[in-house]
């Protein structure tokens, strides 16, 4: 016999109470975890000290203390959106994070997950010199605009485009610019891929672009099917929209620029599509699987 345990929780006292609850409630119902934690503790840890307006590194000290009425309805609101609706911890807490960067999110975007953000910590080094030197850079298929935020950061001299062809992600990408102050840096341009961008050449270009193919949608956990299909689906192979990347990129890269892009795990099916292009594959927490850096020249030499 089936038991709704979200319609019995009057014994739930205190924090640890509620965060046993969550763990428990996230295991039965075999949730998937990929938008910033990995396990169901760490989860409803978060999800816990989110709503209760606590500190999110700092759960000891609350553990033993008290919740009030309408504290105990926020978090059972919570964990049940959570657990029926495979909803997203970040669409519930309209917060996800970039190691020490924290981006507005909703339903609009994708949740940022990229490997690009380490790689732009160490401003591309050794990839691009001088991060000084950087005048101009791209973010396609920007989103919640969250590279292009931390391209910002790392070429403290460079105007950066954040282009997405969607105007409701475009909508979070500006709130989080404005977050930021970065309005006079980062300009905020609907477009699909390159289309809108004739004549704009820039240093470097990033870009996560949807690489999600046919097989992998059909199976993709709930909590992935929350997130826009626009954002992650490219075609039967999941290499529509780099294809298209690749293939205009040195019409915009000045000389000497760099093409920096993730592919998620096609890099075996891209090398097999372009095999002579010298892709370089960049060391990320992932391994190397999953981002590679070309020179214009060698898109120049390959495609123009």
């Amino acid at each position: 016999m089936s038991h709704d345990y979200f319609h019995d929780t009057d014994a739930l006292i205190t924090v640890r109470d509620w965060l046993r609850f969550g763990v428990s409630r996230m295991n039965q119902a075999k949730l998937f975890f990929g938008h910033g934690s990995t396990n169901a503790f760490d989860e409803a840890a978060y999800l816990t000290l989110h709503t209760l307006h606590l500190p999110i590194d700092s759960l000891e000290p609350f553990l033993d203390a008290c919740l009030t009425e309408v504290e105990r309805e926020d978090l059972l609101l919570v964990f049940e959106k959570r657990v029926k609706q495979r909803m997203p911890a970040a669409y519930l807490t309209q917060e996800a994070w970039l190691g020490e960067f924290r981006f507005y999110v909703d339903e609009r975007v994708i949740i940022p997950r990229s490997f690009i953000a380490e790689l732009l910590r160490e401003q591309l080094a050794p990839w691009v010199a001088e991060a000084e030197a950087v005048q101009s850079g791209l973010d396609l298929c920007t989103g919640s605009g969250c590279l292009a935020i931390l391209m910002a950061h790392a070429f403290p001299h460079a105007l950066i485009d954040a282009v997405d062809i969607s105007s409701d992600a475009l909508a979070v990408a500006e709130r989080n610019v404005t977050d930021y102050e970065l309005q006079d840096r980062v300009r905020c341009i609907e477009s699909d891929l390159f289309a809108h961008l004739d004549g704009r050449r820039y240093d470097v270009i990033v870009s996560n672009p949807p690489y999600v193919n046919a097989d992998g949608m059909a199976t993709l956990p709930a909590e992935y099917l929350q997130e826009p299909h626009l954002a992650l689906a490219s075609g039967e192979d999941g290499l529509a929209h780099i294809r298209t990347i690749l293939q205009q990129a040195h019409k915009h890269l000045r000389p000497g620029g760099v093409l920096v892009a993730e592919i998620g795990h096609n890099r075996d099916a891209l090398v097999a599509a372009f095999p002579e292009l010298p892709f370089s594959w960049l060391e990320t927490s992932g391994s190397d699987e999953f981002v590679f850096i070309l020179a214009e020249e060698a898109l120049t030499q390959h495609f123009a």
